[in-house]
């Protein structure tokens, strides 16, 4: 395996674990809220898992699996900037 290889690999992996601990992020929060609960944290943790996954899958020239992570990435994204306006107007408040 090329050092290059291995590098792409680690950054497969980290993508990987990134998108993982959102769903540990938000099980933790809601079970201490006893609700169903989406904090901030699982949003910016899909958004930096996401966009290594699609360097990953783009250095991969997995064209199915880039795809999908894009996607994924506008719905983050947009999610982000909601919550931003949200927490904006709060403030005007």
């Amino acid at each position: 395996m090329t050092t290059a290889n291995t590098i792409w690999l680690g950054i497969g992996f980290l993508g990987q674990f990134l998108f993982t601990s959102r769903f540990l992020v938000q099980w933790i929060a809601s079970e201490r809220a006893k609700r169903s609960v989406v904090p901030l944290a699982f949003w910016w943790f899909s958004l930096a898992g996401g966009a290594t996954l699609l360097a990953y899958a783009i250095w991969r020239r997995d064209p199915v699996f880039a795809i999908g992570q894009a996607s994924g990435l506008a719905i983050y994204i947009r999610n982000l900037m909601l919550i931003g306006r949200g927490a904006r107007r709060g403030q005007a408040a």
